[in-house]
């Protein structure tokens, strides 16, 4: 089995077993801590006067519902079933024109010259070969398209998103590891090599610009956070009851520096990346 293919094994694993339904559980929590992020997306977006716009990896679809309401028509793609489906029906539930595809963005068998525009929030990090997966979404847009993503900067940048697996790591010793430049939350951290993706697949005027937001969630929210999400979300739960909460114990004070009062505070350092579909008759 090749590396493009064992990652992809992993990601549809992950994505459709117990963090893709961990995602769908806490979508009411994860939304509105990602709030400020959605409104910058959005108000992008919305400046392309664009008709039609493919969000990628949508998850449960806040972003594809929200850019629907603004922009006329949205569809959105992830490979996680149990996010697709949670999508499809708060779309259908709230009665607006977003509809949704649970397929693999770098491989699937997009419409041609389709959208006017791209977005997504923390969607595009996880592809196991990102220069074929923009390349496709190249593909499904019109020349001139515009794209717009927030990708997260490095962990040394982002502290608070690390904070639990450096506190268990002493009990924890199987903790998956973070592998630069694989597949994951800070695959797109080195602007360099993000620039050089996307050159290579089709995308020109290409921006990236440092984005720091602020982000909170109900500190009665915290545990239940850290403990189903992230690197000790994927092996907790297989921990017996006493080990769970021994390690509860010892990670939730570590995330004391960003607790004030009721809520959880830190800031999210990302990348806002921008770029235009190169002409397809020119390049």
């Amino acid at each position: 089995m090749d590396a493009s293919r064992r990652s992809y094994d992993e990601q549809a694993a992950r994505w459709n077993g117990p963090a893709g339904h961990a995602w769908v559980d806490l979508q009411g929590v994860l939304n509105e801590m990602f709030g400020p992020i959605e409104k910058l997306l959005v108000d992008a977006v919305s400046a392309e006067h664009a008709a039609s716009v493919l969000d990628v990896g949508c998850g449960t679809g806040s972003i594809t519902r929200a850019v629907a309401r603004r922009v006329g028509h949205c569809v959105g793609v992830d490979i996680s079933g149990p996010m697709i489906e949670e999508a499809r029906a708060r779309a259908e539930q709230e009665g607006v024109p977003a509809s949704f595809v649970q397929a693999d963005a770098q491989e699937y068998a997009f419409e041609p010259a389709a959208f006017d525009a791209v977005v997504s929030r923390f969607g595009v990090m996880f592809f196991s070969d990102p220069v074929r997966a923009f390349a496709n979404l190249r593909s499904t847009v019109k020349d001139g398209a515009g794209l717009r993503c927030v990708v997260w900067r490095g962990p040394e940048e982002n502290p608070f998103m690390t904070t639990a697996e450096r506190a268990a790591a002493p009990f924890l010793p199987e903790l998956p590891a973070r592998r630069p430049d694989q597949p994951g939350q800070f695959a797109f951290a080195d602007p360099e090599r993000v620039h050089r993706i996307l050159a290579e697949s089709g995308w020109a005027g290409i921006a990236i610009e440092p984005v720091d937001v602020v982000c909170t969630l109900p500190e009665t929210e915290l545990v239940t956070y850290f403990s189903r999400l992230g690197p000790l979300g994927t092996v907790l739960p297989d921990a017996d009851e006493r080990t769970r909460a021994e390690i509860v114990e010892v990670v939730r004070p570590a995330f004391d520096p960003f607790v004030q009062g009721a809520e959880v505070r830190y800031t999210a350092a990302c990348w806002m990346v921008s770029a235009r579909a190169a002409n397809a008759k020119l390049s």
